[in-house]
């Protein structure tokens, strides 16, 4: 839906609490840590309930659903940047390997056994300890 009619699904983000967060809360279990039965199971229910309280008081929800169908339209094939690139893969995010290696110089990768698509939310210490040793080992 983001990639082909995000201003469809747009007024329920900016018109309707209760539909942002059943949006939201479909868009989490679809992609959240496979083996996390639950929404809550994979995300604090504070800070899922504070990311969408931001989504909602900043009336983001709308412009945040664009970007899918937006980066298709772009078109242009992008090029190596040259830039030092690090990737992590959670669960759920396992094509990731053949873009990031056209379209970066990976000089780090790490791949996790928990956490998914929402990896600082799901597992935040294994986020945070890998951005570490990324940056730790380009000193």
């Amino acid at each position: 839906m983001y990639a082909t009619r995000p201003q469809t699904l747009a007024p329920t983000g900016a018109d309707s609490p209760a539909g942002m967060l059943a949006w939201v809360l479909d868009v989490v279990n679809t992609f959240k840590d496979p083996t996390k039965a639950t929404p809550s199971d994979a995300i604090d229910r504070d800070m899922l309930l504070t990311n969408l309280s931001i989504l909602w008081f900043t009336n983001t929800a709308g412009s945040s659903m664009r970007l899918d169908k937006e980066s298709q339209q772009w078109g242009v094939e992008l090029r190596d940047s040259g830039g030092h690139t690090g990737i992590a893969v959670f669960p759920g995010n396992n094509t990731i390997r053949g873009i990031a290696e056209k379209q970066n110089t990976v000089v780090y990768w790490s791949e996790f056994d928990r956490g998914g698509h929402f990896a600082p939310m799901e597992a935040p210490d294994l986020m945070i300890g890998d951005l570490r040793e990324f940056f730790r080992e380009l000193r």
